[in-house]
C-alpha cells in the first residue's frame, strides 16, 4: 500500500520559514517525479513545486526564489523549504506522485502565516 505522509506544517510569522517533508512508503519514489500541491477551502489543488527523478525542479512563479524543493531518495523523502513566507501562502500543502496511471496523495499539511 502506498502512503504519502506529510509533516512540517505549523503556524509562523510573515518573514519566516518553514521545511515540509513527505515521506514515501509502498512505492520506490526514487524513480517518479515528486510535487508539492497547495489548496485553499474551496480552490483547485495547484501546483507549488515538483522535482523529477533527475533533479530537475519547477516551481510556480509565485514561490521562484523564495522556496526549495529537494529529494533524499535513500530515505524516500521530498521536502520543501519555504523562506520568506508571506501571508498568502496560507494553505494546505499536499505531498504527490504518480507511477503510471495512478496518482497518490498524502492528507496534506496546513501551513499559516500570521502575526
Amino acid at each position: 500500500q502506498v502512503q504519502l505522509v506529510e509533516s512540517g506544517g505549523g503556524l509562523v510569522q510573515p518573514g519566516g520559514s518553514l521545511r515540509l517533508s513527505c515521506a514515501a512508503s509502498g512505492i520506490a519514489a526514487s524513480l517518479y517525479t515528486r510535487d508539492w500541491y497547495r489548496q485553499a477551502p474551496g480552490k483547485q489543488r495547484d501546483l507549488v513545486a515538483s522535482i523529477t527523478s533527475g533533479l530537475s525542479t519547477n516551481y510556480a512563479d509565485s514561490v521562484k526564489g523564495r522556496f526549495t524543493i529537494s529529494r533524499d531518495n535513500a530515505k524516500n523523502t521530498v521536502y520543501l523549504q519555504m523562506n520568506s513566507l508571506k501571508p498568502e501562502n496560507t494553505d494546505v500543502y499536499f505531498c504527490h506522485t504518480k507511477r503510471g496511471q495512478y496518482e497518490y496523495w498524502g492528507k496534506g499539511t496546513q501551513v499559516t502565516v500570521s502575526s
